[in-house]
């Protein structure tokens, strides 16, 4: 989850907490894979800012609940250190810091809209830090990028696996073009024996 969304349930956080752990380890496994398949670099460069930033939201849930009092959203009260297990939460059990935020502005909807016409709406609200952007950018660099992506990677494929045509491939496609087919090893060697 990024840019501020949260769980409203006891175990939520423990949840998201251990699906992201479990995410940062297939990712880790995944780039092994890519390395190993020697993928194009922007490919990897992008799926790496997203472990990134997986990893990093992990290492805030984890440890800054357990040294940190607790700073509401939109609150002008900054959280304080505190001594380790004196903060407001257990391990893996603690918010994410975000710490950004640009509203760019206000507009009113037409009221013609269903469900928020007539409302004021403020375009891009999300409140988010570096790891949701180094996510966020990762995906959209591979959705933008993925035909060149891969492409490339099918392109090497085909060039690596594009077989020799055998002799009898060549003796076929003689044959039907009305063409002698090249003497094989069977007619060399008959010819040599008969000289």
């Amino acid at each position: 989850m990024a840019f501020g969304i949260t769980f409203e349930w006891k175990y939520g956080k423990l949840l998201l907490s251990i699906f992201r752990i479990g995410m940062v380890v297939a990712l880790i496994w995944y780039l092994r894979m890519l390395i190993a398949a020697r993928v194009p670099s922007g490919f990897l460069y992008s799926v790496g800012l997203i472990t990134a930033g997986a990893l990093g939201n992990i290492i805030d849930s984890a440890f800054y609940g357990l040294i940190f009092t607790e700073s509401p959203y939109h609150d002008c009260v900054p959280a304080r250190l505190v001594p380790p297990g004196q903060g407001y939460g257990a391990f893996l059990h603690g918010k994410v810091v975000d710490m950004f935020y640009f509203p760019i502005v206000w507009l009113r909807m037409p009221k013609w809209l269903p469900f928020i016409g007539g409302e004021e709406w403020l375009f891009f609200s999300p409140i988010f830090n570096v790891a949701d952007a180094s996510i966020t950018i990762g995906v959209f660099a591979i959705l933008l990028f993925q035909r060149r992506f891969f492409r490339e990677e099918v392109l090497d494929k085909q060039e690596d696996s594009s077989p020799q045509e055998t002799s009898s491939e060549t003796d076929q496609k003689a044959t039907e073009s009305g063409q002698a087919p090249p003497p094989g090893d069977e007619q060399l060697q008959k010819g040599l024996s008969d000289d």
